[in-house]
């Protein structure tokens, strides 16, 4: 999905709603995300109201339990990709919801920052790569354990380039 909208960047101004992002890899209810979240169930309505008026969220379905009715929200693709107006700017939020999951991810996360220099057909090549392994990666269903993978290529404000 193209998270690319003053709407779905105006939505995602919270850390908490990229959180529920990363929560909602499969459908699930109020109840399961305030417990993933550690956070309460009136924290967790709020922002999916939010996410779900943003179309970065849908309802997927109910269920009848003990005389009440669960009601199931899913992310409406597998990946989200951060583009256009509002995307830089997003990109603290972000950058601080995936800081926090990170910081609480099992011991030794695979991280790596490198600052390359590139040629305009290296940057294509790269680029087309990290695509393919973001979208093709085939998933293990539930016989596998869940991971998240960032994948990112930037060029960083260089005050001396002529093009920045």
């Amino acid at each position: 999905m193209q998270v690319n909208a003053a709407e779905h960047y105006k939505a995602l101004a919270h850390p908490m709603r990229h959180r529920l992002l990363f929560a909602l890899e499969r459908p699930a209810t109020v109840s399961r995300l305030a417990a993933v979240l550690r956070t309460n169930k009136g924290n967790v309505a709020h922002h999916l109201k939010v996410l779900v008026d943003a179309g970065l969220v849908r309802p997927a379905g109910t269920r009848t339990v003990r005389g009440g009715t669960e009601q199931y929200y899913a992310r409406p693709a597998r990946a989200l990709h951060y583009t256009g107006p509002g995307a830089a700017e997003n990109t603290a939020v972000a950058f601080q919801a995936l800081g926090a999951e990170i910081a609480a991810a099992a011991p030794d996360p695979f991280l790596v920052l490198r600052h390359l220099r590139l040629t305009a057909d290296q940057v294509r090549e790269l680029t087309a790569t990290l695509t393919t392994l973001a979208e093709d990666t085939p998933d293990a269903g539930d016989d596998g354990m869940r991971y998240g993978l960032l994948l990112g290529l930037y060029r960083p404000h260089d005050p001396d380039s002529p093009s920045d």
